[in-house]
């Protein structure tokens, strides 16, 4: 077997790799399965943010859900405190620096940009809260696996 022969240009083969790996990287479902797939990630009342209601309810706080007249609709609202608490999901909010916020290995042309609006959505719902009086937190899903740690952050919050 004969060896390869080096790139004439540094990084040429690093680069080469990586485009193939993009040609390579397809979805493996079709368009209509991965439509219904995603039609079923809902929204409200996932498994992570069900968990954090009930932590915030055995620690003896009482909310309201999704305050409605509040921006960006918060997921737990405690109105006397004046407090609010966003409970993100790390790959659709770009928790950086997470093991749960993969990019998807498809699509990279549309998930970016998506993935990046949603991120500045949530920056600017907070600043809007801060600029009308209301203090937020920000729950992320990967922090629900050290439930005590994650207690007293939402103790020091509230």
């Amino acid at each position: 077997m004969k060896p390869l022969p080096a790139p004439d240009v540094p990084g040429k083969a690093a680069r080469q790799e990586e485009a193939f790996q993009e040609e390579v990287a397809m979805d493996i479902l079709t368009p209509a399965a991965r439509s219904i797939r995603m039609g079923l990630i809902r929204s409200r009342d996932t498994s992570t943010e069900v968990a954090v209601r009930r932590l915030v309810h055995a620690m003896g706080y009482r909310y309201r859900l999704y305050g409605k007249d509040l921006p960006g609709r918060p997921d737990l609202v405690f109105k006397a405190r004046r407090k609010v608490i966003f409970v993100h999901g790390c790959f659709w909010h770009l928790h950086r620096n997470c093991w749960n916020c993969r990019p998807p290995k498809s699509r990279r042309d549309y998930w970016k940009p998506k993935l990046e609006r949603n991120a500045m959505r949530d920056k600017q719902v907070r600043q809007q809260l801060r600029r009308i009086g209301w203090r937020s937190l920000v729950v992320w899903e990967c922090e629900l696996k050290n439930r005590e740690r994650l207690s007293r952050k939402i103790s020091k919050f509230l």
